[in-house]
């Protein structure tokens, strides 16, 4: 289903580096539109976010209307919403046109509030769903053992299994004639004469559609990284709600049912956090413990986290990015909509690429000067990143021993003055690695939950070997030989 036939004397249309639902929408449509395409996957297509995601469709989005409209004013929101129904319309029309088996279901979903404040905030969701003509109503009946004040019901909703549709996109992308590589690192372009070339590819465009562009950059400052967390359990009573279903809590939980290996479970997932900020295991087990609360558990299937980026102002980065060479493109900043948003960034990218006007790009141009109002937002989350950076590399938290290091666990430790990422693995053989994050020097933190070092400054996460799992960040963690457990 995928190619590698990468020709060394080709000059292609455009390199697209990320093989998630941005990657795979924006090649199809130009592969589609008669340009020649290759696409770059530093691992297997659909690694990263597109894997993690639960995967709903919506007709709205955490940046609320009202947000929007605050930052970007009426027209902003209006044209914010149309990119959210036209990102749903091209998901549902690919899975139409090649017949796309991906567990494709329209569904209610349900958003209520719990106490006065969270009524509030609903109202004002409520409104601004109605200026931007999207579908939404109040009800007094929601599918939750939950007790609620108010609720809104937003008809047209959906669900998939992400990782299906991305083959099927694939399977068309390939029958186009496009080309895939697989495990293919791109870390640097160099740009000569209008040509860009990625490794051994040439192209006259490059799309970063890699969740956040590699490397430092503007948007490391203007996004900041979240893990978020996913439980499947199975239920007692084999009872499971037929919708999607979110609270206006913070952080917020959700619930939706979906069939797995012919069995129905229910997904429940939420309680984000900044990367390498917190406990992933107090996160799984704050799911646990809320979902035990409301329903009666048989047993937990399946858990996992995924990543997206906040950004500082609300809406997306897609387009030309800043101070880099003509002709190279990036999408960052979903929030927790990469579905829709990273499906409507194909469309936006693919026209820049074929020189078509699109109405959603100035909205969304990466180089836009930012609202007032998100100048607080910018100063808190990059004064966090600072204080990392700092107060990690010069060891205000407590150091540890190797020897103090148990089986299948990982720490930051100091040995002979020096600071180790050290994992233990289960047959005790130490796997050490230098602290310093790649990307930007920041020290990484250990999640035991993915067994990963996850950078708290601008989400780079790498395995226990050091090999990076997830951007920014283009290069390994240094390793580190001969370390004695003994010191």
């Amino acid at each position: 289903m995928s190619s590698s036939n990468v020709e060394s004397s080709t000059i292609y249309d455009a390199v697209v580096v990320g093989g998630g639902i941005t990657g795979l929408t924006t090649a199809l449509l130009l592969q589609e539109a008669g340009k020649k395409v290759v696409i770059a996957e530093a691992h297997t297509l659909g690694f990263g976010s597109t894997s993690g995601t639960s995967a709903h469709i919506n007709t709205f989005a955490d940046t609320t209307f009202t947000e929007a409209e605050s930052a970007f004013g009426a027209k902003g929101a209006q044209l914010f919403a149309d990119a959210i129904a036209e990102g749903l319309g091209l998901i549902k029309g690919y899975i139409n046109r090649y017949g796309i088996a991906c567990d494709y279901e329209t569904k209610p979903g349900f958003l209520y509030a719990e106490n006065d404040d969270e009524a509030k905030q609903l109202e004002e969701i409520y409104h601004g769903a109605v200026k931007v003509g999207v579908a939404v109503n109040y009800t007094d009946e929601v599918p939750t053992p939950v007790p609620f004040k108010k609720a809104l019901i937003w008809d047209g909703q959906a669900q998939f299994h992400p990782i299906n549709y991305l083959h099927g996109l694939q399977k068309a992308f390939v029958a186009a004639g496009g080309v895939i590589r697989e495990n293919t690192i791109i870390t640097t372009i160099e740009t000569n004469s209008g040509i860009h070339s990625a490794g051994d590819i040439r192209a006259r465009a490059v799309i970063y559609a890699t969740h956040m562009p590699p490397n430092l950059n503007l948007f490391n400052f203007e996004c900041a990284p979240y893990r978020s967390y996913v439980i499947a359990v199975k239920l007692k009573s084999g009872k499971y709600p037929n919708a999607l279903i979110y609270d206006c809590q913070e952080p917020y939980h959700y619930v939706r049912s979906h069939v797995v290996d012919g069995e129905r479970l229910l997904l429940v997932g939420g309680l984000d956090h900044k990367t390498g900020h917190e406990d992933p295991a107090k996160a799984f087990a704050g799911l646990e413990n809320y979902i035990r609360k409301y329903y009666n558990v048989s047993s937990i299937k399946y858990q996992w986290s995924s990543q997206y980026y906040v950004p500082v102002d609300g809406l997306p980065y897609i387009g030309q990015m800043p101070m880099a060479k003509q002709g190279i493109y990036c999408a960052t900043g979903y929030n927790g909509n990469g579905m829709m948003l990273g499906s409507i960034s194909g469309k936006i990218l693919s026209d820049a690429v074929l020189g078509l006007e699109n109405e959603y790009a100035d909205l969304f141009r990466p180089s836009r000067v930012k609202p007032i109002d998100s100048f607080s937002e910018l100063v808190k989350e990059n004064a966090d990143v600072a204080y990392h950076f700092i107060a990690d590399r010069f060891g205000i938290h407590e150091s540890d021993s190797l020897k103090r290091l148990k089986p299948g666990t990982g720490k930051v430790v100091e040995v002979d003055g020096k600071k180790i990422a050290a994992y233990r693995d289960d047959a005790g053989t130490i796997h050490a690695l230098s602290p310093v994050c790649t990307h930007a020097g920041c020290v990484v933190g250990w999640n035991n939950e993915e067994k990963s070092w996850d950078c708290p400054c601008h989400g780079a996460r790498f395995d226990i070997d050091g090999k990076v799992l997830t951007g920014p960040a283009t290069r390994s963690l240094a390793k580190i030989e001969n370390t004695n457990p003994q010191h």
